[in-house]
């Protein structure tokens, strides 16, 4: 079986909230659902999903320092780990918080926000999916924001009227359809993450086989936690409960390369991403990716991109410039 599938099999959600949400333009929003928020409907949740389905306008969204990104009518975005996150028309301006905004279900629907100054409008059903056990390591892994195109074909009508029909049994006090619900949102996160990983190259998609042994799935989940520390083989095994050479071995079967070069290639990831997507300095991204100095970071990123970190983010922000509508 396709590792990426069969570790897709063992998420699973155990509930939800859910809003219908019309926004007119301009107009700014800050959500996350945390996990007292979930108190009254369900015991308080280990880990919780976040994904928004644009289904008219368009919006930007945008996850701590990074670069906004653009979510167009038919397209979802879905954030993982639940990362605190801005949206709106535009992010210039002080957000307004969700949790003054939502409207109680009326009309067997779901739960309502609308928000706005008069202008175009932006139209989303938004979710929130929680889990009563700790998150798996796969979502520890994915990247903090996720874009699905649904809008071709007739996807994006079953999405919404699936969303309809779940909300209306869920406000007529029908105990079952919050699960439904769940598992709807469930499937349309095992297609993101599909997507998501169909599209890496293969050297990148190495570590989805490692997730299906516990030993291996831990140090993936300790490394992808926490690059920044200054780990050796031995630490790493010794967190685990395995020997050094039986970590490596396991590790190195699954995986393709062993602990410490995956490190490597994953602190590169990670830089890279941030050179692209954010402002960040880079003194602050060479401590974020584990190197003690900017010099040892800019000799390793050279050596696997091909130019310094400074010379590689003005080419990239170019490209991207360049290809811009």
């Amino acid at each position: 079986m396709d590792a990426g599938l069969d570790v897709l099999r063992m998420i699973h959600f155990t509930g939800g909230i859910f809003l219908d949400a019309e926004f007119s333009a301009p107009w700014c929003v800050a959500a996350q659902v945390t996990p007292d928020d979930c108190r009254p409907f369900t015991p308080v949740p280990q880990g919780i999903l976040a994904y928004h389905y644009v289904s008219a306008g368009r919006l930007l969204l945008r996850v701590g320092e990074a670069v906004p990104v653009t979510v167009s009518a038919g397209h979802i975005v879905v954030l993982p780990r639940n990362d605190p996150h801005v949206l709106g028309s535009e992010l210039d301006g002080e957000p307004a918080s969700v949790d003054h905004l939502i409207q109680p279900m009326s009309d067997g629907g779901l739960a309502r926000i609308v928000y706005g100054g008069g202008g175009d409008t932006t139209r989303l059903q938004c979710g929130f999916l929680y889990s009563e056990t700790p998150g798996d390591a796969l979502i520890g892994i994915l990247p903090s924001v996720m874009t699905l195109d649904v809008a071709q074909g007739t996807a994006g009508r079953w999405i919404e009227s699936s969303f309809r029909f779940a909300a209306t049994e869920l406000a007529a006090g029908d105990i079952g359809s919050s699960v439904r619900l769940a598992r709807l949102a469930e499937l349309l996160f095992i297609e993101a993450v599909h997507h998501y990983l169909a599209g890496l190259p293969p050297e990148q998609r190495a570590w989805v086989g490692g997730l299906r042994n516990p030993f291996v799935s831990r140090a993936l989940a300790k490394l992808h936690d926490h690059p920044e520390r200054q780990w050796s083989s031995e630490t790493l095994a010794r967190e685990v409960g395995l020997s050094r050479s039986a970590l490596a071995e396991h590790f190195t079967a699954l995986v393709g390369v062993p602990p410490m070069r995956y490190l490597g290639r994953l602190r590169m990831q990670i830089a890279a991403r941030r050179l692209r997507e954010s402002l960040t300095s880079i003194s602050r991204i060479a401590l974020e990716a584990g190197y003690e100095s900017e010099a040892s970071f800019n000799k390793a990123f050279k050596r696997t991109f091909g130019a310094p970190p400074a010379t590689w983010r003005r080419q990239q922000q170019g490209a991207a410039q360049t290809t811009a509508p």
